[in-house]
């Protein structure tokens, strides 16, 4: 890579570890419910497939009318929880630091609305260090299709070649590759049970957000 403008992350199981919050929630309205709770292990699953993966494996056995009900409730709850638990997956900070201190730009382009994005900005101190943040709310259309990374760039005022998209699930990579945007799959992040990261078609592949410096370094020096 010649010129490399931004670094632009997913959020949720590339930034942040927002499993914690979502167990606690999930538990919050099993415990209401006199139903077992749910372990870390069971729920980190279903992050990265939404709100509605994750109330329907708690609640298999809820209709459609109650699914609707529970859903909102999920959302209300984790709304009033959020940050609680969460945190930072180790090395995240270093890693920020690092593009600035080099002056590259990085932002976050979530499937995560703006209504929740935004408290995970403000609760971490990034409104001022996030160049960029794309949720939802932003386009007509999200990840995998293109328009959120498109979107991104042209707040930048760079191009997808000039950019690189780290992201924990099949669809960020997908979303990159139709951008002809170089990306990064984050295997320390929300993948699914049986999923394997390396038939993702990503560029590059990490194990740890510190891993992501070395790999911007021998990028920088192709």
């Amino acid at each position: 890579m010649k010129q490399l403008d931004a670094v632009l992350f997913d959020l949720d199981g590339t930034l942040l570890d927002s499993a914690p919050d979502f167990l606690l929630v999930t538990n919050q309205m099993l415990t209401k419910r006199n139903k077992p709770a749910l372990t870390l292990e069971q729920l980190q699953f279903q992050v990265s497939n939404g709100a509605r993966a994750m109330v329907r494996f708690a609640f298999e056995d809820a209709t459609q009318s109650q699914f609707e009900e529970l859903k909102q409730e999920f959302l209300d709850t984790y709304l009033a929880c959020i940050n609680q638990r969460a945190q930072l997956y180790p090395g995240i900070d270093s890693l920020l630091n690092y593009l600035e201190e080099n002056n590259i730009s990085w932002g976050i382009v979530t499937n995560k609305p703006a209504l929740y994005t935004e408290h995970v900005v403000e609760h971490f101190g990034w409104q001022n260090r996030a160049a960029v943040v794309i949720c939802p709310d932003h386009v007509k259309q999200t990840k995998p299709n293109p328009e959120p990374l498109h979107l991104a760039c042209k707040k930048l005022n760079t191009t997808t070649d000039k950019c690189i998209y780290l992201g924990d699930h099949i669809r960020d990579i997908q979303a990159a590759q139709a951008a002809k945007m170089h990306s990064v799959g984050c295997e320390y992040g929300y993948l699914n049970e049986d999923e394997q990261a390396d038939t993702w078609g990503a560029n590059h592949l990490v194990k740890t957000p510190l891993a992501v410096i070395d790999y911007l370094k021998q990028l920088q020096h192709l």
